[in-house]
């Protein structure tokens, strides 16, 4: 199948990737030039767990293609998906379309055979119907159908995800695109269940599926702060509640709070969908406060074991907003970064994946290290914010060695807290 993919970002460089790894000739549209010319040259612009290999293989084997030229991006193409970014209005926090709509024109501009459209960015309800709209007032004569077919990605596992995914969802308003659908999954005819659903059943199940997830991450950390008070231990009491089959064991990790692009802008999104539908969203809009105020909430302790403001360091492990993934919008340790060095906190950073954009996000406001214990060096706390697999494997005695005061707060409970006691280390998990 011919797929043109617009949009070379955490969506759309993975999903084309793993579309030319099933066999598809995929070609991916980008105004960027620089970033085009980069991947064209077999630079891989982003982090994600696998995807080099994939992009690399399928780029030499010309499955793979990079263009800036909508033009040469439709030719030919059975299916067009959108895979741009829809971030969330400045003011009134509903998504953001303009890219969405400016690619839409260009399609129009430059679509001369039926093919099939379909939104893989997260998009409001309708937006599907708008689409069409546009589609025929820039082209009255165009031949097409707009299906929804959101990703379910988790950034970090988006190759695992794309090959092994839970659903394929799809959303349409005629019958028509089905063939065109059923051919491309057919490598997953038995691994998955394809959902064929109404257009706008579609587009809510994305925002309906990120709201309850990070209602479930807030959830689990209003658990923790009561088992901090009543001595209960969080990480004994989300084992037990994941043995319940109707609630599961994922997303019950207690932590500095949601973030990445997802979780933030699509709650968000959904909340204003809420207030201009007249629907009461109380948990949602519980979960946005929650999280938000989690992040104050963790500044100030760490602020509360900081003994001397002027001369002490602390070591700030991880500033993605998760493992797996170079990501780092709407990352929690940014922000508690941010809240750290507005109260003067002297900082020295790593993360495995993401230095160069928190450098793009922090400049030089803190020191970058080139390893976790360069960072620990000379530190008087060390802090633990993103869940790298490396943080877990940490040299305990390694640790106490360089640090100036042994001082650990771990915001992951990835080190082991008895073992930390009886090196000697003041340690706090969350939730224990």
């Amino acid at each position: 199948m011919n797929i043109c993919i617009i949009g070379t970002g955490y969506v759309g460089l993975p999903s084309g990737a793993c579309f030319a790894e099933l066999g598809n000739n995929v070609i991916c549209v980008d105004i960027d030039e620089k970033k085009i010319n980069e991947l064209n040259n077999g630079k891989i612009t982003l982090y994600e767990e696998g995807l080099e290999e994939i992009f690399l293989r399928n780029l030499e084997n010309k499955k793979l293609k990079f263009t800036t030229s909508i033009k040469e991006g439709l030719k030919n193409a059975d299916l067009i998906l959108i895979a741009v970014g829809t971030p969330p209005h400045p003011l009134t926090k509903e998504a953001d379309l303009k890219y969405i709509y400016a690619a839409v024109r260009d399609i129009a501009k430059n679509l001369d055979h039926y093919a099939v459209i379909a939104t893989k960015s997260t998009v409001p309800v309708g937006t599907g119907d708008e689409i069409e709209k546009i589609l025929l007032q820039e082209n009255p004569n165009a031949q097409f159908d707009v299906i929804s077919l959101p990703e379910f990605l988790r950034e970090g596992f988006a190759v695992c995800d794309f090959f092994n995914p839970d659903r394929i969802v799809v959303g349409l308003n005629s019958q028509k695109p089905k063939k065109v659908i059923e051919e491309l999954y057919a490598p997953f005819k038995n691994k998955s269940q394809i959902l064929f659903v109404n257009r706008r059943s579609s587009e809510t199940i994305k925002y309906a599926s990120n709201a309850f997830l990070a209602i479930k991450i807030h959830y689990i950390n209003e658990m923790a702060d009561f088992c901090e008070k009543t001595g209960a231990d969080i990480l004994e009491v989300a084992k037990g509640m994941g043995l319940d089959n109707r609630i599961g064991n994922r997303f019950l990790n207690p932590g500095p709070g949601y973030g990445g692009s997802c979780f933030p802008k699509d709650t968000q999104a959904m909340a204003f969908m809420g207030k201009k539908n007249d629907v009461n969203l109380s948990l949602i809009d519980s979960a946005i406060k929650g999280n938000e105020e989690r992040k104050d909430k963790i500044a100030q302790k760490i602020l509360s074991y900081i003994d001397d403001l002027k001369n002490d360091q602390v070591a700030i492990l991880g500033l993605a907003f998760k493992d797996g993934t170079d990501d780092c919008r709407e990352s929690p340790a940014i922000e508690i970064v941010s809240k750290l060095l507005k109260e003067g906190v002297k900082i020295h950073a790593y993360d495995p994946k993401a230095m160069e954009l928190a450098k793009s996000i922090l400049k030089d406001q803190i020191k970058y290290a080139k390893d976790a214990y360069e960072a620990i060096k000379d530190s008087s706390l060390l802090v633990i914010l993103t869940e790298w697999k490396e943080f877990r494997e940490l040299d305990l005695n390694q640790i106490s060695s360089l640090m100036k005061h042994k001082k650990i707060l771990d915001f992951r409970n990835l080190l082991d807290k008895e073992k930390a006691l009886e090196a000697g280390f003041v340690y706090s998990g969350v939730g224990r």
